[in-house]
């Protein structure tokens, strides 16, 4: 009798509790159909659930009172609704998105050349929009990669601070980098060109990794990166966003967009960064920094046509002048020996334009044309070069059916380079004649895609290029996808790739330095295959949704051109490779979202980059790739805690790398150390547009070691003894037989730091 008094004494109390909260069930559509993982729940509680394939969701077990129902999905506009709930309530509610203004976060047009929805693409690409990157601001695009797994900014030299951007293990010489789909950031640029691109103007980045040759031509071996700038019609009236460090580094990125009567509308924007105060932190005497004096100015029209057909004009000038040094190294010692500086005066002009003809057929035109000049001196050493690109192509767009599209574009690109290095030299050493390299190379591709079913998709692609130089090149690819269901989707891409090298424009580290330069044969152009493996899965679960990116890569490669530091610790050598080189690797992204305000995002990827080649004894050997890490990690964690408050905190970790080292006696370590960079930023959002952040840069102070310079003190060689063999001979002075020596480098030189900025916006 007890414990039935007591069990109807429970089920009282439960069902009295039940009383107490109310239930919330509906259905998520759009255009009338029901919409699958949007994202449902109360803000600012723990109430939240996925819909299911019918739409459906049901919140259970909610307090009586006020809440703001909200329901979110990408590539649809946010929902919010206030709804009031009584005691024992039961409240059918059905919500209906609407489609985004731009869709962004779901159409990508990287991979095929034409928009498509990501989840669609038979070739996996990966989308970065502003929001991420200002996660932790940055002055360039070149720093702002820093955070995603699988890219990284390499640094190739101490003193200069000059840099490229290595994808899956790959130097930067092998990733294209394009601005709206084209060409803009190559060669003699890809040191420098992503450093004035304004953050103000930058709608998102694509990123694809593998090859991209049969789309793009040379030099989207490892990868691209396409750089989309905002749709003047769509940006916002006025951008502006303004930060400084305890480094004092200032930066200033503005945008302002007008209309031209009806017919157009425009988007100037302008980047400026400064830093000149010199810090030698680890206290060699050399710059830790690069100075920087920097100015971009960008200017997009896009203009209404019939049928929406595409117009859109831009220009960008770029002008900076950096130098990193000794100390007291001033302008009139530039070019002199008497003390070390590496001075660059970079100026560049670049147009881009699209337009769709007006014809019945989908037919575009899109051309661009850059100018780089750089008057460098690197020590006594200088380097003058001069570049110009001229590319245009035609794109033929065309559904044969319902299931087969087809692309056909016919690229050409001028190449034009000039400068006073043995790059440009023929005829005998007394007699030098100087020839600018002039390259021609006209091609055609072919691409038609094939959708056998909504789970089966084939991409074929064929491309032809006549390079001026070395003749016909042949550049196929073949990519398949298959979806088994909504939630995931497996792709396989296989393709090949091939890059023709200006090492002079691409290599700073062979100018920097006491190292002789070697060109030891003509260099024939690079070959590659490549297969990629990716596949993609979103997990819902209670109150959130896990989003998994796995990817598996192998490339392999001949006549590849190495810089060789190894064979002559005096000389970096360049050959092609007698033998073969790989990069292979497994690769995984991890994004989750939680209806309570977190968000999450982590990716790892572990790769073994090496060649194989015959030693002096002519056995094959296995040899690893130098300044190439084993182990790379991201991971980014935002928090709202309401009221337009957010804390983010970033970072990144990067496994050994091999080093170069100068000699069997150096003392620095043949390997690097683990390492890695934080950041946490606070950002208060006010609701008339204002936003105001700051934090913390390097948490963790972490900086290489200070002897990463070899004989920083003497950067002109002058304590160090040759023999008659150019070898360097050991010394009391000198025991470990070394030069000046800048190349030992895998991590930047600066320390922790404080931050603050000022964003505006007006839409």
């Amino acid at each position: 009798m007890k414990q039935f008094l007591l069990g109807c004494v429970f089920a009282l109390q439960f069902l009295g509790a039940k009383a107490q909260t109310a239930r919330l069930e509906g259905r998520v559509s759009a255009n009338g159909k029901a919409l699958e993982f949007a994202t449902v729940g109360l803000k600012n509680s723990k109430f939240g659930v996925l819909t299911d394939t019918t739409g459906a969701f049901r919140l259970e077990g909610i307090p009586a009172g006020r809440y703001q129902l909200t329901a979110s999905l990408v590539g649809y506009e946010p929902f919010q609704r206030n709804v009031t709930l009584s005691p024992g309530q039961s409240l059918n509610l059905n919500v209906t998105l609407r489609e985004a203004a731009n869709m962004l976060q779901d159409v990508v047009v990287t991979g095929t050349m034409r928009e498509v929805s990501k989840l669609e693409s038979a070739v996996p690409v990966e989308i970065y929009t502003p929001k991420f990157f200002q996660k932790n601001p940055t002055p360039n695009i070149f720093d702002a990669l820093q955070n995603i797994n699988g890219v990284r900014p390499q640094l190739n030299c101490n003193v200069c601070n000059t840099g490229d951007i290595h994808i899956n293990g790959l130097e930067g010489p092998y990733t294209m980098v394009l601005i709206d789909g084209m060409p803009i950031v190559s060669s003699l640029s890809t040191v420098y060109g992503l450093s004035g691109i304004p953050n103000s103007l930058i709608e998102r980045v694509e990123i694809v990794k593998g090859p991209a040759s049969t789309l793009y031509g040379s030099e989207a071996v490892a990868g691209l990166i396409n750089i989309i700038t905002k749709n003047p019609q769509k940006a916002p009236v006025v951008t502006a966003d303004v930060f400084g460090t305890t480094w004092q580094e200032y930066n200033a990125d503005v945008g302002v967009k007008f209309n031209a009567g009806t017919k157009a509308t425009s988007l100037v924007g302008v980047n400026y960064f400064n830093y000149q105060r010199p810090f030698d932190k680890n206290r060699d005497g050399i710059t830790d920094l690069t100075l920087q004096n920097r100015i971009s100015l960008f200017n997009k029209w896009q203009f209404n046509r019939r049928e929406n057909r595409q117009a859109s004009l831009a220009a960008r000038y770029f002008y900076e002048d950096r130098w990193g040094g000794q100390m007291n190294w001033t302008p009139e010692f530039r070019g002199g020996d008497q003390i070390y500086g590496e001075s660059i005066y970079t100026s560049r002009v670049e147009l881009i334009g699209t337009y769709q003809l007006p014809v019945p057929e989908k037919i575009t035109f899109q051309g661009s044309f850059n100018h780089h000049h750089q008057n460098s001196v690197y020590g006594n050493v200088p380097y003058i070069a001069t570049q110009r690109i001229l590319f245009g192509q035609f794109l033929w767009d065309k559904q044969l059916s319902e299931r087969v599209s087809l692309l056909v574009g016919t690229p050409m690109r001028y190449t034009f380079y000039d400068d006073n290095t043995p790059a440009t030299q023929s005829g005998d050493s007394l007699r030098p004649v100087n020839r600018p390299d002039r390259i021609v190379l006209p091609g055609v591709f072919v691409q038609p895609e094939f959708t056998f079913s909504e789970k089966h998709k084939l991409l074929v692609g064929l491309r032809y290029d006549y390079n001026s130089r070395h003749g016909s090149i042949f550049t196929p690819r073949l990519s398949y996808k298959w979806s088994p269901d909504k939630t995931s989707a497996l792709r396989l891409n296989f393709g090949t790739g091939y890059r023709v090298v200006n090492l002079f424009t691409e290599d700073h580290a062979a100018l920097t330095g006491a190292r002789q330069v070697v060109v030891k044969n003509e260099l024939k152009p690079e070959q590659s295959w490549n297969v990629n493996l990716n596949y993609t899965k979103q997990i819902p679960f209670g109150g959130g949704f896990l989003a998994l990116d796995g990817s598996a890569f192998y490339t392999y490669f001949t006549n590849r051109i190495l810089p060789d530091y190894d064979t002559d610790p005096n000389k970096i050598i360049y050959d092609n490779l007698n033998g073969h080189s790989v990069s292979k690797g497994l690769s995984l992204n991890v994004e989750a979202n939680f209806t309570f305000p977190l968000k999450l995002m982590a990716g790892a990827t572990v790769m073994d980059v090496y060649q194989v080649e015959p030693n002096a004894d002519g056995v094959m050997e296995r040899t690893r790739q130098i300044l190439t890490e084993r182990v790379t990690g991201t991971w980014n964690a935002t928090y709202d805690f309401g009221r337009g408050l957010t804390v983010d905190y970033t970072g990144n970790l990067y496994g050994p790398m091999r080093l170069p080292l100068l000699s069997p006696e150096d003392p620095r370590p043949e390997y690097s150390p683990t390492w890695s960079i934080q950041n946490i930023q606070m950002t208060k959002r006010f609701n008339n547009g204002f936003e105001v952040y700051g934090g913390v840069k390097n948490l963790l102070n972490f900086l290489p070691p200070a002897n990463s310079i070899a004989r920083a003190f003497d950067p002109f060689d002058r304590g160090v003894e040759f023999d008659a063999n150019g070898q360097v001979v050991a010394t009391l002075t000198n025991p470990y037989r070394l030069t000046f020596d800048p190349t030992y480098v895998y991590a930047p030189f600066q320390g922790i730091r404080g931050f603050v900025g000022v964003r505006y916006t007006v839409r």
